[in-house]
């Protein structure tokens, strides 16, 4: 892909001043249909033993648009709930989704039925995709809220282990889908990310956001179609979808998708695929680093090495130098809310400056207020602020949301940070209540929720304790009649019933 950094400045969503790319494509279709013509036998997606060119991805994809279409009657704008974990099919119908302007809800796979249901009716999507695992699942949703069942009439279930991964359903005749205008300002992903209310809050990704993104990502950290990537992390979180799978498309480079993390697995696959390009957050880094297996690899070949979602530690990073010897390191910050990246390290930052997440990107214009509002000065501490054309234009349906998270054309991210003498940014604390476990944010409010759900509950509160591994971990404090350290098994169960595994408390005090 030709790449041009020169910029200028538009009016987006309604806020002036928006840096952004002068010669932009305006729709991701036509970045997909760019990247087929010049890279059509270029390996696009491998998975276990499959391997898709961006020539297959292309056609399986198509055929995939018209399926939604013909049998679904998706049109530009209508909602696909996609509940897919790391296979194959979750790339074919996120780029099925891209070309006929549908807006793909990629949702967590590790939610209950409790979780899922709140996200399907405020979504309102016309057709659900899901893992076969998950059929169990989501066959318990009507009981949570019967309301529900409207939205589970079509239901299209994957089976992970089928051929084309499972695809069966959605490969059944094939032709050419409906074309319909995309304006860059359409939606394109609605991501849930959890709120200080205790529900989710929609998180609408435009084309404009999702294209500034990949072009940030090629812009910062060099890379072409020549990267390859291994994708450990969830696709259906950011920094999978974003960072990784889409940054590749955009480049012509290739994704490796790993089903689930697992130490020897993750570094066998980098070598076996020579992955040069390799993303993750600091957990998994800390993980790889306890395998002797690592230890007899050469691992020269990787060029690019990008961390985020929580803080690395300079052991961490010095660690890392060590193994991945010819590559430069990024620090990357983010969030859903602005697709994935507003600063990156460059490859030269000192080992005193580690702590930083760098300068912000090409178009992103960043500022530190205090509780009153006013632009602090060198050094000092308040609320981080970021605006951009890769910063979302609304959440889905949330007036109140919408009411206090933007700021004169800013987001509010809800983040403590500084910006030093040389522009760098420091990122130091949250101000919302939110527990990061291996990159996993989880706000107390939603799991004391559920904990105070049960009968026998009087009180309860959700903090965070340290962990040398994930962070931070979930412990509950608990105020009860009935419930002590002989029957905790009880209100595990209870919590295990109606949220996800990660978000469940390990340590309780009663």
């Amino acid at each position: 892909m030709k790449f041009n950094p020169e910029t200028e400045l538009i009016t987006l969503f309604g806020r002036k001043s928006i840096s952004v790319f002068k010669n932009r494509l305006k729709s991701f279709r036509a970045i997909i249909e760019e990247v087929v013509s010049a890279f059509p036998t270029k390996e696009a997606i491998l998975y276990q033993d499959l391997c898709w060119t961006y020539a297959q991805l292309d056609d399986i994809s198509t055929t995939i648009a018209y399926n939604l279409q013909r049998q679904f009657a998706i049109q530009k704008g209508d909602r696909v709930y996609c509940l897919l974990g790391n296979i194959p099919a979750f790339a074919a119908v996120t780029i099925a989704c891209l070309k006929i302007g549908a807006i793909m809800v990629p949702v967590n796979t590790k939610l209950k039925a409790y979780e899922l249901s709140y996200i399907l009716t405020h979504s309102k999507p016309k057709v659900v995709i899901a893992e076969t695992y998950l059929q169990e699942t989501i066959e318990k949703i009507p009981s949570v809220d019967p309301s529900t069942s409207r939205y589970l009439q079509d239901v299209i279930y994957m089976d992970a282990n089928a051929p084309e991964a499972g695809l069966s359903s959605l490969l059944v005749e094939q032709g050419t889908y409906v074309t319909e205008d995309i304006a860059e300002t359409d939606g394109a992903f609605l991501c849930y990310t959890s709120g200080t209310t205790g529900l989710p809050k929609g998180a609408l990704i435009s084309q404009v956001n999702m294209i500034h993104t990949v072009m940030h990502y090629h812009y910062h950290l060099g890379s072409d179609e020549n990267s390859r990537t291994l994708i450990a992390v969830p696709l259906f979180h950011i920094t999978g979808l974003a960072a990784q799978f889409l940054h590749m498309v955009y480049v012509g480079g290739s994704t490796v998708i790993l089903r689930q993390y697992q130490n020897e697995e993750y570094i066998r696959h980098i070598v076996k695929h020579e992955v040069n390009f390799v993303a993750n957050v600091p957990t998994i880094f800390i993980m790889m680093g306890t395998s002797p297996l690592l230890k007899e690899q050469n691992l020269d070949f990787v060029k690019i090495v990008g961390y985020g979602g929580s803080p690395i530690y300079r052991q961490t990073l010095e660690q890392l130098k060590s193994i991945f010897k010819n590559a430069t390191f990024h620090n990357l910050y983010g969030a859903t809310e602005t697709t994935s990246p507003t600063t990156v390290a460059p490859a030269n930052l000192s080992m005193e400056k580690a702590a930083s997440v760098g300068f912000p990107v090409k178009n992103a214009e960043v500022k530190v207020i205090n509780a009153e509002g006013q632009e602090v000065g060198v050094n000092e501490v308040g609320q981080l602020l970021i605006k951009g054309p890769m910063v979302i234009g609304e959440y889905w349906d949330n007036e109140k949301a919408n009411n206090t998270s933007f700021q004169d054309g800013f987001w509010l991210s809800g983040d403590l940070a500084k910006i030093d003498e040389e522009g760098l940014v420091f990122i130091l604390d949250r101000m919302k209540d939110m527990i990061n476990r291996g990159g996993e944010k989880i706000f107390s409010i939603e799991v004391e929720d559920v904990l105070k759900g049960h009968p026998q509950v009087i009180e309860a509160a959700v903090i965070p304790y340290p962990d040398e591994i994930y962070g931070e971990r979930v412990k509950a404090i608990i105020v009860s009649n009935y419930f002590n350290a002989s029957n905790i098994t009880e209100l595990q169960h209870y919590c295990h019933e109606r949220l996800a595994k990660f978000k469940i408390p390990e340590l309780f005090e009663f």
